[in-house]
C-alpha cells in the first residue's frame, strides 16, 4: 500500500499545461485577432483542399502549402505573445524567447518538407500526366493570393519579420532584386517599394499566383496539361529557396553560436574590458544568441590582488552591457603564489651516521676532473644545488644510502663522505704513499704499497 500525502499538489496532465497556458494568452486582446485569422485560416484551407481536389492541380496544392505556412506563422505569433508575458523560472533561467526561434524553426522546415512532398508528386505526374480541370483554378488563385496577402500584412508577426531581415536573402530575392534595378533605373519612384528588397513572403505570394496564372491560360488555349506539374515544380523550388535562409538562421540561434555581424563589436569592447585598471585578463569569454536580437554571453575577468572587486565589475558591466543584454561576470583575484622548495623528512635509522655510509652522487663531469688517485672520489664538494630546481634530470640527486654490514676495518678518525679539499691534503691522502696508505691495506691486500710499483715492489714498465 502506497503512503497517503495529504498536501501534496495534483499534477497536471500534458493536455491541461496546454490549456491553461493557451487561456493566458486568449486572456489578452492583442491575441484575439490572430485567433480570428487563425479561423479564416482554417476555412479557407478547407476550400482550397477541396478545390484542389476537384481541379486535380498539383499546382494548387503547392500553393495551398503557403495558406498552411500561414496558419503556422500564426502560431508563431501567438508563441511570441506567450513569451512576452512569460517570467523567468529557475528551470529557464534565461527565459522564455528560444520558444519563439524553436516555432521559427519548425515552420519554415515544415514548409520545406511540404515542398520536397510536392516536388516527389511531380516527378511521378511526369510518367502519367492526369488531365486537369481549370473550373476553380483561377478562383482557389486569387482566393489563396489574397488571404495570404491579408494575413501577412495585417498581423505584425515580430519573429518572422526579424528573421526575414537578418536571415541571407534567397535565390528569388536576388534576381529580383536585379530586375528591379533596372525598373527603378526607368521609374526612380518604384525605388522605395521594390528596394532594397522586397519581403520574402510577399514576393512567393505573388511569384507562386503568377505560375498559376500562366498554367490556366496555357491550359484552356492549347490544352497543355503538363504545364501544372512544371508550375508545381516552380512554386516548390521557390518555397524550399525561400525559407532554407531562414531555417538556417534560426538553427544558428539553437546551436547558440555567435552572431558574424557582431564579432567586431564583441573584440572591440574585450579590448577596452582588458585596460580597464586593475584588470590582468579577460578569458573564457563566450556569447551567444539568445533570441531573436537578444546576445548572452559569459566571461573570466582576472583582476590585481589590491584592487576593487565592486569597481571593476561594475566597469565591465557598463562596457558589455551595451550590446550583451544578458551578461554573466566572474570576477577572481591574482592567485600567483612563488614556488617553494620542498623538504623531504629523513627516517630515523637514517639519522644514525655511524652504521652508513653516505656516499653524495656528483655530477659526471665534476668526478671526471676531480678524481683522487689513492680514493677515486671527487676532491672537491660539489657545487650546492641551484635555488629553484624542478626535478630537472641530473639535478638535485638524492644521496644514497648504502647500509653498513661489515665493522670498520680501520680506525683512523676520519669523518664519513666526502671531505674537503684542505683537510684531505693535510692528512696526507692527496700524496702517493703517505699518511694513510698503510692504513688502506689492513683492508684492502691487493693495494700497492707505493704509487707507481705493483704488489711484488717491482717497477711498473
Amino acid at each position: 500500500k502506497g503512503t497517503i500525502h495529504l498536501f501534496r499538489k495534483s499534477q497536471r496532465s500534458l493536455v491541461g499545461k496546454l490549456t491553461h497556458e493557451f487561456r493566458l494568452v486568449a486572456a489578452d486582446r492583442r491575441s484575439w485577432k490572430i485567433l480570428l485569422f487563425g479561423a479564416i485560416n482554417l476555412i479557407c484551407i478547407g476550400f482550397l483542399l477541396m478545390w484542389c481536389s476537384s481541379t486535380n492541380s498539383i499546382a494548387l496544392t503547392a500553393y495551398t502549402y503557403l495558406t498552411i505556412f500561414d496558419l503556422f506563422s500564426l502560431v508563431t505569433c501567438l508563441i511570441s505573445y506567450w513569451v512576452m508575458m512569460k517570467k523567468p523560472s529557475p528551470i529557464y533561467s534565461f527565459g522564455f524567447e528560444r520558444f519563439e526561434v524553436l516555432a521559427v524553426f519548425a515552420s519554415t522546415v515544415l514548409a520545406q518538407l511540404g515542398a520536397l512532398f510536392i516536388l516527389k508528386e511531380s516527378a511521378e505526374r511526369f510518367l502519367e500526366q492526369p488531365e486537369i480541370h481549370t473550373g476553380r483554378l483561377l478562383v482557389g488563385t486569387f482566393v489563396a493570393l489574397f488571404f495570404n496577402l491579408f494575413t501577412m500584412l495585417s498581423i505584425k508577426n515580430k519573429p518572422f519579420a526579424y528573421v526575414s531581415e537578418a536571415a541571407s536573402t534567397s535565390w528569388l530575392q536576388e534576381h529580383v532584386a536585379d530586375l528591379s534595378r533596372s525598373i527603378c533605373g526607368i521609374i526612380p519612384g518604384l525605388s522605395s517599394i521594390f528596394l532594397p528588397r522586397m519581403n520574402p513572403f510577399v514576393l512567393i505570394d505573388i511569384a507562386g499566383a503568377l505560375a498559376l496564372c500562366i498554367t490556366y491560360m496555357l491550359i484552356e488555349i492549347n490544352n497543355y496539361f503538363a504545364v501544372d506539374t512544371a508550375s508545381a515544380i516552380a512554386i516548390a523550388l521557390m518555397t524550399f529557396g525561400t525559407m532554407y535562409p531562414m531555417s538556417v538562421y534560426s538553427g544558428k540561434v539553437l546551436l547558440q553560436t555567435t552572431p558574424p555581424h557582431v564579432i567586431g563589436q564583441l573584440d572591440k569592447l574585450l579590448r577596452e574590458v582588458s585596460t580597464l585598471d586593475g584588470v590582468l585578463e579577460v578569458r573564457n569569454e563566450h556569447f551567444w544568441t539568445l533570441g531573436f536580437g537578444t546576445l548572452a554571453g559569459s566571461v573570466h575577468v582576472r583582476i590585481r590582488r589590491d584592487a576593487n572587486e565592486q569597481m571593476v565589475l561594475a566597469h565591465v558591466t557598463n562596457r558589455l552591457y551595451t550590446l550583451v543584454s544578458t551578461l554573466t561576470v566572474q570576477i577572481f583575484k591574482d592567485d600567483w603564489i612563488r614556488p617553494t622548495l620542498s623538504s623531504v623528512p629523513i627516517a630515523n635509522n637514517i639519522l644514525n651516521l655511524s652504521d652508513h655510509h653516505v656516499i653524495p652522487m656528483p655530477s659526471l663531469k665534476a668526478a671526471a676532473d676531480n678524481l683522487n688517485p689513492v680514493t677515486s672520489t671527487p676532491a672537491k664538494p660539489s657545487s650546492p644545488p641551484p635555488e629553484f630546481s624542478f626535478n630537472t634530470p641530473g639535478k638535485n640527486v638524492s644521496p644514497v644510502i648504502l647500509l653498513n654490514t661489515q665493522t670498520k676495518p680501520y680506525g683512523l678518525g676520519f669523518n664519513h663522505g666526502s671531505a674537503p679539499y684542505s683537510s684531505v691534503l693535510s692528512q696526507g691522502l692527496g700524496i702517493p704513499g703517505i699518511g694513510a696508505a698503510q692504513g688502506f691495506r689492513t683492508g684492502f691486500a691487493n693495494v700497492p704499497g707505493r704509487y707507481g710499483t705493483n704488489a711484488r715492489g717491482q717497477p711498473r714498465p
